[in-house]
């Protein structure tokens, strides 16, 4: 048959440990392509990058030729790729041999050109950028070149245009994490320590991570838990229960924290943003509770409370409502004037007091705010009686008990109305400091996607 006749002629006299060339001074020129099937995995810890690609490659052999009318008009054959010559052509990023399919044969034409075509499931170096997770695009060489061979001897080529390998998405797999970009190629020479040069032929893949699914299990969990941190602001500060609200979410958001930390990338390199938005929304729930902390202590009622500082008065019951536009300022204002009038009279009793005749000779009546000249005329009528001299000082002793407890709720009514005041003023500035750490992170993220 023409096929063993021709392939006992071929490969009789073959030398296949020499490069095919009648003169030694010929260069044997390589063209290569390269097409990407599949992104199997991306392992950021290690640095490296599994893929599975389709590698084409033909050169000229000069002692792989005949004249296709002595074969019964056979112009291509398939040879043994280990009875022929081959390039020592490798990948300079490898790290582990992949699982390829070992392709046995090569296609011969009459001509002398050889194509090897064969499938590399290829793991290689490369340095991941992982700030920008989950909205990162990867750029990754492949450089293809003889180990051994320099320039003169095996000189690299491409077997098809650039703008052809560089859209090319044919056999791309698109289901996966990663979606291929584009495949840039570029040829080069490097020589090492001023020794020969070599050729060499880079592929940059460059791939894109899609986010929906980070979005969706790590950011959207995240912003609705701010979320809800802003609206228990709208608890009333007074009670309790904002305290234990924001403590739940807190220790919720630290829950959440520990079952995203095996989705997030880790390298010895750096820390992705997303790490950095985990941390800082810890941080402003850890603030919000301080602040809740602080207004609850602030407004609880205690028996011993000082009276509100004049100038804290005027700065929160004043000022600071008509900055925060607060509606209801004209009743804290109202307020602070009744309690300046119910200080103002009490004074005037005791001066009233001061002035009458009438000499107490029970200590507590000495402490009593304010008698009145009725009580002391009747009380000097009555100076006789024992009994009724008893039911003035009961009675004394009740009146003065309770203006102290009514002088004890319009503190803690002063108090309550600075707390919330300053309540408004704190959630303001923390929402503003919100929306600004959201517009900023929201802002770099799409710059970057679309970068």
């Amino acid at each position: 048959p023409a096929l063993h006749r021709l392939s006992h002629f071929l490969l009789t006299h073959y030398q296949k440990g020499t490069r095919p060339v009648r003169d030694w001074r010929t260069t044997t020129n390589v063209a290569i392509d390269l097409m990407v099937y599949a992104i199997l995995s991306v392992d950021e810890k290690n640095q490296v990058l599994t893929t599975y690609i389709w590698y084409r490659q033909h050169w000229i052999d000069e002692f792989l030729k005949w004249d296709p009318a002595r074969f019964d008009n056979l112009t291509q054959i398939s040879l043994p790729v280990e009875s022929i010559w081959v390039p020592d052509i490798l990948i300079n990023e490898f790290v582990d041999v992949g699982k390829s399919p070992h392709v046995p044969y090569v296609y011969v034409s009459h001509h002398g050109e050889v194509q090897n075509l064969k499938p590399i499931q290829v793991m290689t170096a490369c340095s991941l950028d992982i700030y920008n997770f989950p909205f990162d695009v990867q750029n990754c060489s492949l450089t293809f070149t003889s180990w051994l061979h320099h320039i003169r001897d095996i000189n690299l080529s491409l077997w098809r245009q650039p703008e052809l390998v560089k859209f090319d998405r044919s056999v791309f797999m698109n289901q996966g994490e990663w979606e291929l970009l584009y495949v840039l190629s570029h040829f080069q020479e490097f020589s090492v320590k001023s020794s020969d040069s070599y050729a060499e032929m880079k592929f940059y893949v460059v791939i894109r991570r899609r986010p929906l699914f980070y979005t969706v299990s790590l950011l959207l969990p995240s912003i609705f838990l701010m979320v809800m941190d802003i609206v228990g602001f709208y608890l009333p500060p007074h009670s309790g229960e904002r305290v234990s609200f924001k403590i739940t979410l807190l220790l919720g958001y630290s829950v959440f924290l520990i079952i995203v930390s095996d989705t997030l990338p880790a390298t010895a390199v750096g820390t992705p943003l997303i790490g950095i938005y985990f941390v800082v929304c810890m941080a402003l729930l850890v603030i919000s509770l301080t602040e809740t902390i602080l207004i609850v202590r602030l407004v609880h009622k205690q028996d011993l409370q000082p009276h509100v500082p004049e100038w804290v008065k005027h700065l929160l019951l004043e000022r600071a409502t008509i900055l925060l536009c607060i509606r209801d300022r004209k009743k804290f204002s109202q307020s602070r004037m009744q309690s300046l009038d119910t200080s103002r009279q009490g004074e005037n009793n005791d001066s009233t007091a001061k002035l009458t005749p009438y000499v107490c000779e029970d200590p507590r009546e000495c402490g009593a705010v304010g008698g009145t000249r009725s009580a002391l005329a009747f009380a000097g009528r009555t100076e006789g009686s024992a009994a009724l001299q008893e039911v003035l000082r009961e009675t004394t002793a009740i009146r003065q008990l309770l203006e102290k407890r009514e002088e004890f709720r319009d503190v803690a009514r002063e108090w309550l109305q600075v707390g919330y005041v300053l309540d408004v003023l704190l959630f303001r500035v923390y929402l503003a400091a919100v929306l600004a750490y959201s517009i900023t992170l929201g802002t770099l993220w799409s710059v970057w996607r679309d970068a």
